[in-house]
């Protein structure tokens, strides 16, 4: 059974309203305020809330700022009620990240009609999505649903990228987000002596290019295909309407995107504290978790530009790792046979 938290100071119409909710079905717990709805809110998270806009102690736009504030509440439905119908008033909530309104008064039809839709937007997410194979159609096309955004599936047009071209370049301002739909995509860093840091690899059903997106910032590394590639843009205001029009896209594309920040931030502390034999070690096992059933196809320089070695060191550790029987090296590329030894191996 949905619960429905109805926040509305005027007695009468919170009692009327309550009533209709519990014969259609739902738990409603009411409210006279604000204040004391948000405290109910806290002390069971509800599937939905209705809320007058004007009322003492808090009014509605308070209530949904802390909600939109509050990781416990964030990402609920929110149905304004209000008297006023003025645009600004209208505007103003819906900036907020209000879903819906209701202008009283309003009768049964409208108000279970309004309930219904917004409870079956919400179910539509799923807790994770297959990147790899239509995942990508998938989750944009329940994010359009949920959030209501209109524009983000006008041009999902496939873009090839020609083989060591590049995507974008430091410096330059960003104004998409990349999604990899088929090759491969290395993003590098290039210090003042010219030497060139792989920030990170990646591969198909993976998103890139977003961390300058979020802070607003030009790109602090470039972007180059290491194979053809296939692309899908996704535009800036698309994205950033993705994660701020609705908290539980929002919450969603931020879990399918932080576990490559984490990567990157380990990344630069192995580089920091661990030996070259160590940092070869993770990054062969990284790549081949990544793909375990193929060679990793890599060039001398770009593996020692992701490990932060000279290339010469990388080739002699590799020679080593050879000769301990933990990797075969073939013309075609690098093949990983023994990685629980080598995983285990104290350097």
């Amino acid at each position: 059974m949905k619960t429905i938290l109805l926040i509305e100071d005027n007695e009468a119409l919170r009692e009327n309203t309550a009533e209709i909710l519990e014969l259609a079905g739902y738990a409603v717990v009411t409210a006279e305020n604000g204040k004391v709805g948000v405290e109910q809110a806290l002390a069971t998270r509800p599937d939905l809330v209705i809320c007058d806009i004007m009322m003492p102690v808090l009014d509605g736009y308070g209530v949904l700022h802390i909600f939109n504030q509050n990781p416990q509440l964030a990402g609920v439905p929110f149905i304004f009620l209000t008297a006023k119908t003025e645009r600004t008033d209208l505007r103003r909530g819906m900036e907020l990240g209000a879903d819906d309104y209701l202008t009283k008064p309003f009768d049964e039809t409208e108000l279970l009609s309004a309930i219904t839709s917004r409870l079956n937007r919400f179910q539509h997410l799923k807790s994770d999505y297959n990147l790899q194979a239509e995942g990508l159609t998938e989750f944009l096309n329940d994010a359009k649903t949920v959030g209501n955004l209109e524009s983000l599936s006008a041009d999902r047009r496939v873009h090839t990228v020609r083989r060591k071209q590049d995507i974008y370049v430091e410096g330059d301002e960003p104004i998409r987000l990349y999604f990899l739909k088929a090759g491969r995509v290395k993003t590098v860093k290039t210090t003042s002596a010219g030497k060139e840091l792989i920030t990170g690899l990646y591969n198909p059903g993976e998103f890139f290019g977003y961390l300058s997106l979020l802070t607003q910032t030009p790109y602090d590394d470039s972007a180059v295909a290491l194979d053809d590639a296939e692309l899908v843009y996704i535009p800036k205001h698309d994205f950033l309407q993705l994660l701020t029009r609705n908290a539980e896209v929002g919450q969603q594309f931020i879990r399918l995107l932080a576990g490559r920040v984490s990567e990157r931030e380990q990344q630069l502390l192995d580089m920091a504290y661990n030996s070259i034999r160590r940092r070869v070690a993770d990054t062969l096992l990284r790549l081949h978790e990544d793909n375990p059933n193929t060679l990793i196809q890599l060039s001398r320089d770009d593996m020692a530009a992701m490990v932060g070695t000279a290339t010469e060191s990388l080739i002699r550790t590799l020679s080593e790792f050879r000769q301990s029987g933990y990797v075969d090296l073939t013309p075609q590329g690098i093949r990983v046979v023994q990685p629980e030894k080598l995983r285990a191996a104290n350097w």
